[in-house]
């Protein structure tokens, strides 16, 4: 009875690899890098799709960049547009696509941001950048040029794109 109980003790000891845990098969094997590029290729391109379908929803003829990032111009003022460097001070509101409100700025009171150097979104870095003082547009941001996987975790929820309508108050060098 000691020999089996001692056998029965190694064979466990064994199975444990001799730290006291039990090995677990692997029931889900780690993703490739080129299976997590496929994925983010193919969320991308759902993204895209639901940004076409907003855009047929809404009625709006939105124009694309090289990054995803789309817009309409509403007002097209004739002006320098807004450079890296340069303060943007701007009104705003930011919609998901599905209508909620997200952010808006205080009426009266527009915010201001430097271009290429603050922390909003690099989507807005860019738009702004297609703008000059008096201009105004929708801008539909993806979100890798927004707030990405987790959203701001606060009003953007992950992975969202978001739509600003943004008025162009003043460029200016110094705030």
């Amino acid at each position: 009875m000691r020999s089996l109980l001692s056998c029965l003790a190694a064979i466990l000891l064994f199975a444990c690899d001799g730290d006291g845990r039990v090995p677990v098969r692997n029931q889900h094997p780690q993703p490739t890098g080129s299976d997590l590029l496929q994925e983010n290729r193919d969320a991308v391109k759902l993204e895209q799709h639901d940004i076409d379908l907003y855009a047929k929803r809404t009625g709006l003829d939105l124009q694309a960049t090289g990054t995803g990032v789309r817009y309409l111009m509403l007002r097209d003022s004739v002006g320098r547009a807004a450079e890296p460097d340069q303060w943007a001070k701007v009104n705003y509101t930011v919609h998901l696509l599905n209508g909620d409100s997200a952010y808006a700025s205080v009426p009266g009171k527009p915010e201001s941001f430097m271009v290429e150097m603050d922390q909003v979104e690099s989507g807005l870095h860019e738009a702004i950048q297609l703008m000059s003082a008096g201009d105004s547009a929708v801008i539909v941001i993806p979100s890798y040029r927004a707030h990405g996987l987790i959203g701001d975790q606060q009003r953007i929820p992950m992975r969202s794109t978001i739509v600003y309508h943004l008025g162009v108050v003043a460029i200016k060098n110094k705030p």
